[in-house]
């Protein structure tokens, strides 16, 4: 089949953003095909260029993080540089940034400013809290959206500390909900030919995963709790002990579990009306697991997982970062890929989840040396002016 551009192709985006949120949106469009401008302070860019580790001086975060993207360094706060981002915004289809609320205000450099140099511009703003409201002013990091979205008091286990999730979500969610919505409004666009302006906050991407959480409070009252890897309503759906581990496991259906229970050898679980439905095994987890694990402690891992495999029962080795950035599959389906860089050399990158058939996602370079198509993009502005006043 013939391939075409990546879908956004012909898109140009402009990305005022700093550390996570904005930069993942941008990076998603950019994959997308889409000309994202990455605007930096001359004075050091985006702080995560300062985060190591370093390979040679350069930020390992940041070349992954930034990749397929343009640096053009301007300093928003000279008047120069400001309507040098003016110009930029008269031909460019979305600005996404995640400064602290009122940041761009005060630059002048707000949705309600710039709608004026491009009645079809999509702005997006990223920000702890929103855009209003009592929080609105202060500032939000990925871990206070954790803790303000609910999401730490339901992870790690009872009775031990507080725990965040292991990424950064919030930040990660607040930028694939941008990307998502960008690309509603260019496809909204397509119909009205205007712009539109989009708010989204780490603090409510973060409740939006409350979907078991919700169904609990608002059916009975009940307010959820940590389970450690347990699932909220359903068992066995968590890790078990092995002899050399743990192994994660999901027998919730009807066939599942008689086919769990059958290879594991514990059949007399079937006749016990304790465990007759995933809820009431739910209801009963303790007893079930410590029941489950009399088997699973007895044999390694891989064994365990090689039997249910065989069985059709969902199951899974808990895996570190090392194995799975070796993954076998992962490898197969090409995931992985080299990025070239222009100091580095080759850089291996994470690949898009988004398989296309016809469009696939761009794979083009790492991310960029500070400001390396300043002067490249300034000269497309000055062209731009040039061939404007020429046509007055």
């Amino acid at each position: 089949m013939t391939t075409a551009n990546p879908p956004l192709t012909g898109v140009t985006v402009l990305e005022v953003g700093a550390f996570m949120a904005a930069p993942y949106a941008t990076m998603q469009l950019a994959d997308l095909g889409a000309r994202v401008l990455k605007v930096e302070n001359p004075d050091g860019g985006d702080p995560v260029r300062a985060t190591g580790p370093f390979i040679q001086g350069e930020s390992s975060p940041f070349v992954r993080l930034n990749r397929n993207k343009e640096s053009v360094a301007l300093d928003l706060k000279s008047a120069p540089d400001k309507a040098a981002l003016r110009e930029l915004v008269r031909g460019a289809d979305v600005l996404v940034e995640n400064l602290r609320p009122g940041a761009m205000t005060r630059l002048g450099l707000d949705y309600a400013s710039l709608r004026q140099e491009n009645p079809r511009l999509i702005y997006a703003s990223a920000s702890g809290w929103g855009q209003d409201g009592p929080l609105a002013h202060l500032p939000g990091l990925d871990i206070m959206a954790q803790a303000r979205s609910g999401l730490m008091s339901v992870t790690g286990f009872p009775g031990h500390e507080p725990a965040k999730v292991g990424v950064p979500i919030c930040d990660l969610v607040c930028g694939l909900y941008i990307a998502l919505a960008v690309t509603a409004a260019l496809r909204e666009r397509d119909r009205s030919g205007e712009g539109q302006y989009i708010d989204v906050s780490l603090l409510e991407s973060g409740v939006s995963f409350a979907v078991w959480e919700a169904g609990m409070y608002f059916g009975n009252g009940t307010v959820p709790r940590p389970h450690g890897s347990a699932h909220q309503n359903n068992a066995p759906y968590q890790a078990v002990r092995t002899a050399d581990g743990h192994v994660t496991v999901g027998a919730t259906t009807p066939k599942n579990w008689t086919a769990f229970c059958t290879t594991l050898g514990i059949e007399e679980l079937l006749a016990d009306p304790r465990y007759d439905s995933a809820y009431s095994r739910r209801q009963h987890r303790e007893e079930l697991i410590e029941s489950i694990e009399k088997a699973t402690v007895t044999r390694t891992t891989q064994s365990i997982v090689d039997d249910l495999e065989l069985a059709g029962v969902p199951c899974a080795p808990i895996a570190d970062y090392a194995q799975v950035f070796t993954d076998e599959t992962l490898r197969q389906r090409d995931f992985y890929w080299e990025a070239p860089h222009p100091t580095l050399g080759s850089v291996e990158q994470l690949g898009s989840p988004m398989r296309f058939s016809r469009t696939p996602v761009r794979r083009a370079h790492a991310g960029p040396l500070l400001g390396d198509s300043t002067a490249k993009v300034l000269e497309e502005i000055d062209h731009a002016r040039r061939a404007d006043e020429d046509q007055r």
